[in-house]
């Protein structure tokens, strides 16, 4: 793929998690965020998109998001347990970004906040419609995703290099 090569990357925030007494690496998911991660998984499916790649945090949170999304997908990408996902600075992820392989087309980043709003706030020099305000107002909270293309390499994502086209939470809809 070359550097005219069209991209995406969707940011999904993990679905509301619960507080038992445990590591915060190893809180679960609280009962609504198993009912909102099917349903993020059906906006994902809704999207059309079919992802080279998942890359997951490896919190316990992250990975029952994204088993419980990826049922609702046609096809199942290739998912690599990332564990500096957890806790990542918007630095680091951009970083992460930097590293993807080049075949990659379209990329699902299954993260934490404040990482995932930063960095889809970061990432969008544009903004398709009222994507970005509703992105704003809300504060992207948990189970919400955003969609960002760009047209480049992997090695060129930076600040303001792409496109919000979409912005979606569990609450909106």
């Amino acid at each position: 793929m070359s550097a005219d090569t069209p991209r995406r990357i969707v940011l999904l925030r993990h679905a509301k998690a619960d507080w038992p007494q445990v590591s915060d690496h190893d809180r679960p998911l609280a009962e609504r965020g198993r009912k909102d991660a099917p349903a993020v998984g059906l906006k994902l499916a809704e999207t059309g998109i079919t992802f080279d790649l998942a890359l997951c945090s490896t919190a316990a949170r992250t990975r029952e998001t994204w088993k419980l999304a990826v049922q609702e997908l046609p096809h199942r990408p290739k998912t690599h347990y990332e564990e500096r996902l957890y806790d990542a600075s918007l630095g680091e992820l951009i970083a992460l970004l930097n590293e993807t392989p080049e075949e990659v087309a379209d990329l699902l980043v299954i993260g934490h906040n404040p990482g995932m709003h930063a960095l889809a706030d970061a990432l969008s020099g544009r903004a398709e419609g009222d994507t970005l305000a509703r992105m704003t107002r809300t504060g992207f909270p948990t189970a919400a995703l955003a969609v960002v293309s760009f047209t480049g390499t992997w090695k060129s994502v930076e600040h303001g290099v792409g496109t919000l086209l979409d912005y979606w939470t569990p609450k909106e809809h």
